[in-house]
């Protein structure tokens, strides 16, 4: 039977409308209660209606389902998303280090995950939700739930008991698993929550409360896993490829004598007169049906060496990375105004120290470090710009937004003065303040310092003590206000500094560091080892090059087929 091209093309049009119905029909979503999903848009920032019914509030996940679930980063800063690009291998655009569209669109062309994929991942939030808790903070979810932790008490070990009984903790303390609420972290404390955003480069929410907090590390686990995921996936490939050079790489270094030894007590034949050449060939056809005293278990015993050296340094790199960014910090606030320092203190809730002296204040700032900024305050409007200010002070029929000329510190101080203000008298004023802050905060941040002139630069880092901008362009003002209002906002970690940054060169690790390994494991080796390394990485370049015509080849394949 012949069927007409219409005929084809409105088969596959009603199996399209077939899938994308069943997919609607069955979404992840549909089997959550009416608080998760409540849940859900409230962590998004998605305004919903009060009182809502399900219906209302399945369509408005389902509406913005995609956006923030299979393209979350069209919500990211300008920081993020460079950040992210970077650790893709790749370089930012010139001239696109603040423009978010630009960014927006890069990230996009290496995002790593389909929206299937993403949305199939809420099946089971147990399978990847604990992915970022560290050991002690899974030890004690088990105690607080009178669960036994496994002994011996290994990471493995431990996640596999939490999602072994998660849902029946959920059923027990009458919570739903599905889209976990603040109960998951009540075992959590106000600086673990920052901590978790601050290694994973997402911007601690400003102003901050512990549900902001919940609600931010709860919306970025997911994406976390997967980025822990890929480059431990990403460290297992580049050390599975090294053991198989470095098997090469040892046989290579025996001798013409050693190679037939070793064939011999292998029950292999080795032809007479065979030259150098001929014997190495036969080694490896054989390689891999061998045991015991072989070339295999040579090359892991070599391989092992190596590796274990490798993770020793690759730790105690990152623990240097740790304390390098701490170091900065700790550079920057020791540098600070008296008034700067106090700021930080009070916009967490920290008492001042009275009547002392500036080594104190720096010592109670670092101290406090990864402690959150807490709701609104004066220092709210430290980065708006002059146009924020001004809209902000009408907003509240402060005369000072009309008057002509006034430069950003006047406006500055006068919101400051008018929010004291308002919140010492409490009532309706300062809630109508708090509901215009809660909506202007986030326009505000998006723009933070693009649209400031030098002298307004220079005078925002007037007042953090900063000396040293004599001669530097607006660019470099720009960084070096951003930088130090970033250490004002998040304390010890900006977006660049992140857990995963640190860890992007664990597989390239292995590589400079074989050397060692092959040392360890077979001295002989050694130089051998190190052409090992670079053959790896010839090798992995040749792999993704053979990929790539592979999956062309197909694609021909497929079209010829059509």
């Amino acid at each position: 039977m012949r069927f007409s091209f219409s005929s084809i093309l409105l088969v596959a049009l009603a199996a399209e409308s077939t899938v994308a119905s069943s997919w609607f029909s069955k979404a992840v979503y549909n089997k959550w209660h009416e608080t998760e999903l409540e849940r859900w848009l409230s962590d998004h920032n998605v305004p919903y209606p009060t009182p809502a019914d399900r219906k209302d509030l399945e369509n408005l996940v389902k509406s913005n389902w995609n956006e923030k679930v299979a393209s979350p980063y069209k919500d990211w800063e300008p920081a993020q998303l460079q950040s992210y690009v970077e650790s893709k291998g790749a370089e930012v655009k010139k001239g696109t280090e603040s423009n978010k569209e630009s960014l927006v669109s890069q990230v996009q062309g290496m995002w790593h995950e389909s929206a299937d994929t993403a949305s199939n991942s809420y099946n089971s939030v147990k399978d990847w939700i604990f992915d970022g808790w560290t050991d002690s903070q899974l030890k004690a979810f088990l105690d607080q739930h009178n669960i036994p932790a496994p002994q011996p008490r290994k990471r493995d070990s431990l996640l596999a008991t939490v999602r072994q009984n998660y849902d029946a903790i959920a059923k027990k303390a009458k919570q739903t698993s599905n889209y976990p609420g603040d109960w998951l972290y009540d075992s959590w404390s106000e600086s673990d929550l920052k901590e978790f955003l601050d290694e994973r480069g997402v911007p601690v929410p400003q102003p901050s409360s512990r549900d902001k907090l919940v609600a931010s590390v709860r919306r970025n686990s997911r994406l976390a896993a997967v980025n822990s995921k890929e480059t431990q996936a990403s460290a297992s490939a580049s050390a599975k490829a090294a053991k198989e050079s470095l098997s090469d790489a040892l046989l290579d270094s025996w001798s013409d004598s050693k190679i037939k030894e070793w064939a011999d007590s292998n029950g292999i034949k080795v032809p007479q007169g065979s030259k150098r050449n001929e014997l190495l060939a036969l080694a490896r056809k054989h390689r891999d049906t061998l045991t015991g005293d072989n070339i295999a278990s040579s090359a892991s015993s070599a391989f092992g060496a190596a590796t274990s050296n490798v993770q020793n340094q690759f730790a105690q790199s990152t623990d240097d990375a740790t304390v390098k960014s701490e170091d900065a910090f700790n550079e920057a606030v020791g540098t600070w105004s008296d008034s700067r320092l106090k700021a930080f203190l009070d916009a967490r809730g920290v008492p001042v120290p009275q009547g002392g002296n500036k080594d104190e204040l720096v010592k109670q700032v670092r101290l406090n470090k990864h402690k959150a900024a807490s709701g609104y305050s004066a220092w709210t409007f430290d980065t708006w710009s002059t146009e924020n200010l001004r809209n902000w002070l009408s907003s509240q029929n402060n005369k000072a937004a009309k008057k002509s000329g006034a430069s950003r510190d006047e406006l500055f101080k006068q919101a400051q003065d008018s929010y004291a203000s308002a919140s010492k008298s409490g009532g309706g004023n300062y809630a109508s303040m708090t509901s215009y802050l809660a909506s202007a905060t986030d326009a505000a941040k998006d723009s933070t310092f693009d649209t400031w002139s030098d002298s307004e630069l220079k005078s925002y880092l007037d007042s953090y003590g900063v000396p040293n901008y004599q001669g530097s362009n607006t660019n470099e003002l720009k960084a070096m206000a951003r930088r130090n209002a970033d250490y004002f906002r998040y304390g010890t970690s900006t977006p660049q500094d992140t857990l995963f940054a640190r860890l992007q060169n664990g597989a390239q690790w292995v590589f400079d560091q074989l050397k060692i390994g092959v040392g360890s494991g077979r001295q002989a080796a050694g130089y051998e080892g190190e052409k090992a390394g670079d053959a790896v990485k010839e090798g992995a370049t040749a792999g993704t090059n053979r990929a790539g015509e592979a999956a062309q080849k197909a694609g021909d394949k497929v079209k010829e087929e059509l």
